[in-house]
């Protein structure tokens, strides 16, 4: 025997087929409302270049934004574009295009302006794109080669599964593979903490790992790494940002990611450009 309410007899099977109804509504109401993003989970991984932003972006995002929770992880652009395919993640971040994932649909949020960085002590201050090429096809070796002190030489490498890594081979070193008998590290904060470390350091990073007390950005060819030579087409060494999504987002996706892309002042806070600043350079 069961009872409703005031005691009222309510048979068992009654009973239960009410109990099964209400989960079952239960369950449509928070169903619906993640479909109409009164609450959502976001998860993102990927390229470390992207990272800072994109942290710092769901930082704020989830103030105004209460019911949606947003994790992120770097571990690489190849890792961003692998767990988008896979639909391991909901965005997947990446310093470089997908062309051979064709269910990905890309989102290019930001620019980035790379630098060859090295350590203080090399003594440089600008290196041409052929001294850059000689660095890290091993054939020159110490720093007073490249005008500066008299110092060896220590490369430090991105991984191949590295976006950052991939911009370089193509943009600045003809396609080529660099050298990989020094160090090799994934993370773009441990390879700033590394250049500015090590003597005679040297390696490639995103802008917005680099502070000019602890790793000096050369110019390139003449060329400093600033946003203005960036957007006048001067500047070779960046590249457009990616956020992955599996086929289109959902709409709590679709709203995160333009806010990444939207916020000016988060993205010139951060180092990055806004892509809108772009229309004359693609």
């Amino acid at each position: 025997m069961a009872f409703g309410v005031k005691g009222t007899y309510v048979s068992r099977p009654f009973a239960a087929t009410c109990l099964i109804v209400a989960l079952a509504a239960c369950g449509a109401t928070k169903t619906n409302a993640l479909q109409n993003g009164q609450a959502a989970s976001i998860t993102i991984a990927g390229s470390t270049t992207l990272l800072p932003l994109v942290k710092q972006a769901a930082v704020q995002y989830q103030v105004s934004h209460g019911n949606v929770k947003i994790s992120v992880s770097g571990g690489g652009s190849r890792v961003g574009i692998t767990h988008a395919a896979q639909r391991g993640v909901d965005i997947g971040d990446s310093d470089i295009p997908a062309a051979d994932q064709p269910s990905l649909v890309d989102h290019q949020v930001a620019v980035v302006t790379f630098g060859i960085v090295v350590n203080p002590g090399a003594g440089v201050r600008s290196l041409s794109t052929a001294q850059i090429r000689s660095i890290f096809a091993g054939t020159v070796t110490n720093w007073k080669q490249a005008g500066g002190a008299d110092q060896k030489i220590t490369i430090v490498n991105r991984p191949r599964s590295s976006g950052t890594r991939a911009v370089f081979v193509q943009k600045l070193v003809g396609g080529k593979q660099p050298m990989e008998s020094g160090l090799t590290q994934d993370s773009s904060g441990t390879v700033a903490a590394i250049v500015a470390q090590t003597s005679g350091a040297v390696s490639y990073l995103a802008m917005a790992y680099v502070k000019p007390a602890r790793q000096v950005a050369v110019a390139i060819d003449g060329v400093q790494p600033s946003d203005e030579n960036v957007t006048a087409g001067k500047y070779p060494f960046w590249s457009y940002e990616h956020m992955f999504t599996n086929g289109q987002p959902s709409a709590a996706v679709a709203n995160f990611i333009n806010f990444v892309k939207t916020d000016d002042t988060l993205l010139r806070e951060l180092r990055f450009i806004p892509v809108s600043a772009m229309k004359a350079v693609r």
